[in-house]
């Protein structure tokens, strides 16, 4: 059985914040939808995101990690 180990929230948080840094300035992943990463952000922030609040998640995020 193979055991899958769940990744620390600092460590989502700080691949959550670069992604979120390209978001806010236009730029696109093919393999996560915006909407993906502003769920993402919300599970670990605790606070919810509407379409294209990346720079406020961006925010949040970078308090978290603080």
């Amino acid at each position: 059985m193979v055991t899958l180990i769940q990744p620390d929230n600092r460590l989502a948080a700080v691949f959550l914040k670069g992604h979120l840094k390209m978001l806010a300035l236009g730029m696109k992943n093919s393999k996560l939808s915006g909407t993906q990463i502003l769920k993402a952000a919300s599970q670990i922030t605790g606070k919810k995101y509407k379409r294209g609040q990346y720079k406020l998640a961006l925010a949040d995020i970078e308090e978290f990690l603080s």
